[in-house]
């Protein structure tokens, strides 16, 4: 049976709509972003905000009519396939401008990992109504807790005169976090423990919403790149948060270092590292197809199919190029389709993210040297997409990191026998 690549007809309708917000308004704002950091970009906020919400909604009707507590993630269809086209597109029109765009994020991928489905309609609703915008948040990253997720420090403890949790501790590094904290509405989702010494098993996800007392944004980082989107660093002291806050179950019951809680916390990096693929591989096509219209200006075309011989170092350098571009594309199509059909896809998550960020990285600084000093200048954004593409190497799990991870599903090893 003969596989089809061709972009459905819906997705492709779509994805031309998303190109004109791309080229009409992010790029024309793209440098001010870069330059301004934090400056909200309103009018792609605006233009965006429907169509997200009416994602949402379209998400949380296909959640009522499932009669079972845990369905399939979307499938078998295409909700993820077609969110991974809208990222990778508006991504090429500049990734820190889409990274402001109002949505459940990595908020909702740890709501719909680790909630009932109950929690899930409850705290998506926001997502999907309303004219104002509303952004989601997730916290794991602390000053002690990078890579090994396991060893984080913030505490829930229960409070049995109110019936409430009590959280303690600091996160940082969260994408959107100022945005989903001081907007009304907004909401973040952060991992604590409930027994430090239970290790993973005692880990929890919590929803805690905006304008919640002893919550604060104590920091907002000046960064390399994707300087558009706001990073924070949020306290909680002594910030209470209802019981069914908590997502999913929050008994203990046993030891081990492979908890169902931290395994749903997995499961959100299985569901997010597709998406973090896709937005690389934009950036990385915006530089691509910008050094192949200069060189094209130039006077230097690409001779598809001729041997490496017969090529210049510079011909040969853009069809590299292109072909890091595709391995990386084609891992995230097949990351994103088990998502969609509701498998496991723990082992190629990790591979897609990985190969993208490579390629990305690659591209991007390669697009740099070959346009020489004016790569260099702030005249044009390539140096811009240099700065914003080493971040894929780095968030939603290092690129080592990923690297274990599917080295041990390859080998069947587990993070003891290999570390």
């Amino acid at each position: 049976m003969a596989i089809s690549f061709d972009i459905p007809e819906r997705i492709e309708q779509e994805r031309q709509m998303l190109r004109a917000v791309a080229e009409n308004i992010m790029r024309p704002i793209s440098r001010e972003m870069d330059e301004n950091e934090h400056q909200r970009p309103t009018a792609f906020i605006s233009a965006m905000w429907p169509v997200a919400r009416d994602t949402q909604a379209r998400a949380l009707e296909r959640l009522r009519g499932d009669g079972g507590d845990r369905p399939k993630r979307e499938g078998p269809g295409i909700a993820n396939l077609r969110l991974i086209y809208t990222v990778e597109q508006l991504s090429w029109g500049d990734v820190g401008i889409y990274l402001c765009m109002p949505s459940a994020a990595l908020a909702g991928y740890a709501i719909d990992a680790a909630g009932t489905k109950e929690q899930r309609l409850k705290f998506l609703q926001r997502f999907a109504e309303g004219d104002k915008p509303v952004w989601g948040a997730m916290g794991m990253t602390e000053p002690g807790a990078g890579s090994d997720t396991s060893a984080i420090q913030m505490t829930a403890t229960l409070d049995p005169t109110t019936n409430e949790w009590v959280l303690n501790g600091e996160k940082i590094f969260m994408t959107s976090g100022k945005l989903a904290l001081e907007e009304s509405n907004g909401l973040i989702v952060v991992w604590a423990t409930l027994d430090r010494s239970a290790g993973r098993a005692g880990m929890r996800a919590f929803v805690v919403e905006s304008g919640t007392p002893g919550v604060k944004v104590t920091k907002v980082e000046k960064k390399h790149g994707i300087r558009a989107s706001d990073t924070a660093a949020v306290v909680f002291d002594n910030a209470r948060v209802p019981f069914d806050h908590l997502l999913g179950d929050p008994n203990i019951q046993q030891k081990t270092a492979g908890g169902g809680a931290f395994k749903n916390a997995m499961a959100t990096f299985d569901a997010s590292r597709p998406m973090v693929a896709a937005s690389a591989i934009g950036v990385g096509r915006a530089a691509l197809e910008f050094v192949k219209e200069t060189l094209k200006k130039e006077g230097i075309d690409i001779p598809y199919g001729k041997p490496k011989h017969a090529m210049s170092a510079v011909q040969w350098d853009v069809i590299d190029m292109e072909a890091q571009l595709k391995a990386a594309w084609l891992l995230t199509l097949r990351a994103t389709s088990m998502l969609d059909h509701g498998q496991h896809n723990s082992l190629e998550a990790s591979m897609a993210k990985t190969k993208a960020g490579r390629a990305v990285t690659l591209v991007c600084q390669k697009a740099v040297e070959m346009l020489g000093p004016m790569g260099y200048s702030r005249e044009y954004l390539v140096e811009k997409w240099m700065r914003d593409s080493k971040i894929n190497m780095i968030y939603e799990g290092t690129d080592q990191i990923n690297l274990l991870i599917v080295a041990r599903r390859i080998l069947n090893y587990s993070s003891k026998e290999l570390s």
